[in-house]
């Protein structure tokens, strides 16, 4: 797949998603949200990829926010189309049958947050900055920012930086829980590589139903989104992939999955 904004490359099961436009620190236009919706579309339907790492290229930012000298001079018609493709990117990366983990390297603000925190597992290196900073700017997050945020680091925590616009370094968002590991920048990649072969060496319809049941479930009441997990748990049942991983453990040895 040949890109302008982005570049796609494969490493075994993994599949990496570099957003490249270091002119503009990696901020989102509208052609670069085309772009990943297009490259998201195709990658959900390759089964022979086990997990996708999305990162930004160079050493500064991940995705410095949505590109401002695009916006400026938009009108209201023309933003509701922008905030409607970065939500459909942020959609397509929490439907996505893989696992999706973020290698969040420098800044991720407004926009590059709300790409972040659509991903499942977030790592980030000791220069990676986070920050809904739109209130600065007069206007508020428009690629779901404003949603996902409480739920992942709570509504009072998510308040003050959505109405501060106050920017955080890497170990206050590891606090924070809104992200789940800090490196340093030359071991980010190899963690998440390393993290992706684990997560694709495990049951590949198990990693994919864990997804959709925790994704689903949250939207859900406690009652109806543990009867959804006991539908899928008996689900599993039905395939071959139950049958090998439970032999395999009972013969103590490692099993061999097949998608």
């Amino acid at each position: 797949m040949n890109f302008e904004n982005i570049v796609y490359e494969e490493k075994g099961t993994a599949a990496i998603i570099t957003i490249n436009r270091p002119k503009a620190l990696n901020a989102l236009n509208l052609q670069t949200l085309e772009e990943l919706r297009s490259c998201l579309t195709t990658l959900g339907n390759n089964e022979n990829i086990a997990v996708l790492i999305l990162t930004g290229g160079g050493e500064k930012s991940f995705v410095a926010g949505a590109d401002i000298s695009f916006m400026q001079n938009i009108d209201v018609l023309e933003a509701r189309r922008f905030a409607k493709m970065g939500h459909e990117v942020g959609k397509l990366l929490e439907d996505l049958p893989q696992p999706v983990i973020a290698a969040v390297n420098g800044f991720a603000l407004g926009g590059g947050c709300e790409l972040a925190i659509a991903c499942d597992i977030r790592y980030a290196s000791e220069n990676a900055k986070f920050g809904q900073p739109e209130v600065n700017l007069g206007v508020i997050p428009g690629f779901g920012g404003t949603q996902r945020l409480p739920r992942i680091i709570g509504k009072g925590l998510a308040n003050e930086l959505l109405f501060s616009g106050e920017i955080i370094d890497a170990q206050e968002a590891l606090r924070i829980g809104l992200v789940n590991k800090v490196f340093a920048q030359d071991e980010l990649l190899e963690k998440c590589l390393a993290l992706a072969e684990t997560i694709a060496s495990r049951g590949p319809l198990a990693v994919r139903l864990c997804k959709e049941v925790v994704n689903h479930g949250m939207e859900m009441d406690l009652a109806r989104a543990c009867q959804y997990e006991k539908d899928l748990f008996s689900l599993c049942f039905a395939s071959s992939e139950q049958k090998e991983g439970m032999s395999a453990f009972l013969e103590k040895r490692a099993p061999k999955f097949k998608e």
